[in-house]
């Protein structure tokens, strides 16, 4: 796996991009360096190589596509979210201005479709296919997601739906570029997209619940960070789909106030949490979908051994420490 991911880091180092404009292309750089653990380009290869590709190189234009693509949304994630880091360091906005971000943002986008078109041509139709669906489907999530900061309440499909969108359907797409580039056939192609999209929404999942209660060493995040800024995650929405007529009152000062307000606000969500065994519904709905995952992953009639490298890189995602 690691062998993969240093692949396709050392690929993206040695892109050329123009030195000019400076302010279009060095944020690009810079945002690229900024690494990340390219799990989803790693997982195209890691599907190509499945289903036995052959040269593993001729998924790697794809592979960076998903990548360029994936900092694309985070560039503009960061703007929309006013976010000041993006992997302990400065977000473009932050480090340029909104209209640098915006452009190299768009460049990124750009660099995706044409790394996509340096793939065999044969399977190039069926590729724009798959990465455009899910391209789209990943900005009908992003702005649900900012929809419902307006909203005072949502449910709980509502919420899986988003979080589909905005998270798990790229896994999807990168796994299914994969195989379409090892000519799997298109039944072994939906239950490995599926596969990823479980798996995306398991993760999503264990990330609302590691906000709460993680370790804050190994998080890599601000702890209790969604609660501060009433962030409808899956806790949030389990709460408001369960809670008691009495403690409405309760839910509703905590949620009005600010951490200036009370600063034991993190402390008092996370007791109602508790009293609701909110987080023991996370866990389950978590395992739930990561055996569909894996139901799908086993109906793929390729021998197991195969299939071992992304057993382990599902695992180490879903196992992390809290």
């Amino acid at each position: 796996m690691q062998h993969l991911q240093k692949l396709i880091s050392d690929s993206i180092q040695n892109s050329q991009f123009p030195n000019q404009p400076t302010n279009l292309y060095d944020p690009i750089r810079y945002f690229l360096s900024l690494g990340g653990k390219r799990i989803r380009p790693a997982l195209t290869l890691v599907a190509a190589e499945m289903f036995d590709i052959g040269e593993i190189t001729d998924a790697l234009p794809a592979a960076k596509s998903i990548e360029y693509f994936h900092n694309f949304s985070l560039v503009h994630d960061d703007v929309m979210d006013k976010a000041p880091l993006r992997r302990g360091k400065a977000t473009v906005h932050e480090k340029w201005d909104l209209n640098v971000a915006i452009l190299s943002g768009d460049g990124l986008l750009v660099k995706a479709y044409d790394e996509l078109a340096n793939s065999n041509p044969l399977y190039i139709a069926d590729l724009l296919k798959t990465f455009n669906r899910v391209a789209m489907q990943v900005c009908e999530g992003q702005q649900l997601d900012m929809d419902y900061e307006h909203t005072d309440k949502i449910s709980m499909d509502q919420y899986i739906e988003m979080i589909r969108l905005k998270t798990s359907v790229l896994l999807g797409g990168a796994l299914q570029m994969g195989a379409i580039l090892a000519e799997a056939n298109l039944s072994d192609q939906k239950l490995i997209y599926e596969f990823g999209e479980y798996i995306g929404i398991a993760f999503q999942l264990q990330d609302d619940v590691l906000d709460a209660y993680g370790n804050p060493e190994t998080f890599g995040k601000q702890i209790g960070g969604d609660i501060l800024i009433n962030k409808k995650t899956y806790l949030l929405v389990k709460l408001m789909e369960i809670i008691k007529e009495e403690d409405l009152p309760r839910l509703q000062n905590l949620l009005n106030a600010t951490i200036q307000d009370n600063p034991n606000k993190l402390h008092d969500m996370l007791s109602l949490y508790h009293s609701y065994n909110i987080k023991e519904y996370a866990d389950k709905l978590k395992d739930a979908y990561t055996q569909r995952a894996f139901e799908r992953l086993s109906a793929i009639n390729i021998p197991n051994h195969k299939k071992e490298t992304l057993i382990t890189l599902s695992t180490q995602l879903l196992i992390r420490e809290q």
